[in-house]
């Protein structure tokens, strides 16, 4: 193995924490990679990596290390994609908000497989805080306003927002003709993973938002639970459009409040510096921008 895939191997064992994982990533036998570690550390005659039974972590001289292989790894990669269309192959890794992958990836997905046969998708689904560098990730499609993060963010899309109730619902607590009405009702409300507290309702007055957190007698963590709630009659809701389209055609839900929209919820999708110069992030980032462009 020659030197830079040795620091390939080496930045991958570092951000994996683990020889087993980083072995997968790069589709290679697990002792190679171990084998390319020790020729590294032999080499520049430093030990770059602790080891135990259950654990795996730089040294300092590891991490200082790792930064330096990042930054000549992005030079090489950088001068030789000047010069070639480097292919994009190997395996990807994303993790998705499941309903928004479902509505607007999934059905796609064979498009982008047969443009680019040489990647393999691995996809897992959540809206938690993703640690992509210590969890392997190579990109991550989030719903709604970013948190500082120090990860390259693209906005693909901004989502229309509704807000809706079902018809017993609205029969039960009344029509809702101003904001001030909402002092009588119920939401579903939605807990943010990333606070632990409901994600207030959000209103455009004037160009305006108006922020309001209602009384509720349900709360939920997931998607898919929190439109449920709302079929099911227990509250108000406010979610974008796509998600309960059939229901407002078919009057399962009725839409409430439409002169106070909610503002549009942006859609994007962050990745490491170190991934940005990787051709299968590259095109499956444009891929998706132009499925939502599309969509």
């Amino acid at each position: 193995m020659d030197r830079f895939d040795a620091m390939r191997v080496f930045i991958r064992i570092v951000e994996r924490r683990s020889f087993t994982r980083a072995a997968e990533d790069l589709g290679l036998p697990k002792a190679t990679v171990t084998h390319a570690l020790k020729q590294l550390e032999a080499r520049l005659g430093a030990r770059l990596i602790q080891r135990t039974t259950r654990h795996v972590s730089p040294t300092l001289d590891g991490e200082a290390h790792y930064r330096r292989c990042l930054r000549l790894v992005a030079d090489v990669e950088e001068a030789e994609g000047a010069f070639r269309a480097a292919p994009a192959k190997g395996l990807l890794r994303v993790d998705v908000q499941g309903t928004l992958a479902r509505h607007f990836v999934i059905p796609g997905l064979p498009d982008f497989l047969r443009r680019y046969p040489e990647v393999e998708l691995h996809i897992s689904e959540g809206d938690r805080f993703v640690d992509l560098v210590r969890e392997g990730i190579d990109c991550v499609l989030r719903v709604g306003a970013l948190r500082d993060s120090t990860m390259i963010a693209r906005q693909v899309t901004l989502l229309e927002e509704v807000t809706c109730a079902s018809p017993d619902y609205l029969r039960k607590y009344g029509r809702l003709r101003t904001l001030e009405d909402l002092a009588e009702h119920r939401a579903v409300n939605f807990i943010s993973s990333a606070t632990g507290k409901p994600v207030p309702f959000e209103f455009d007055v004037g160009g305006t938002t108006r922020f309001e957190v209602l009384r509720s007698i349900v709360s939920v963590t997931g998607a898919e639970s929190y439109a449920g709630a709302a079929l099911a009659g227990l509250g108000l809701i406010q979610v974008p459009r796509y998600h309960v389209e059939d229901a407002l055609a078919d009057g399962r839900l009725r839409e409430v409040l439409k002169k106070f929209p909610p503002p549009p919820t942006p859609v994007s999708l962050l990745y490491p510096h170190n991934r940005q110069l990787s051709p299968r992030v590259r095109v499956f980032v444009d891929w998706v921008a132009e499925r939502f462009v599309r969509s």
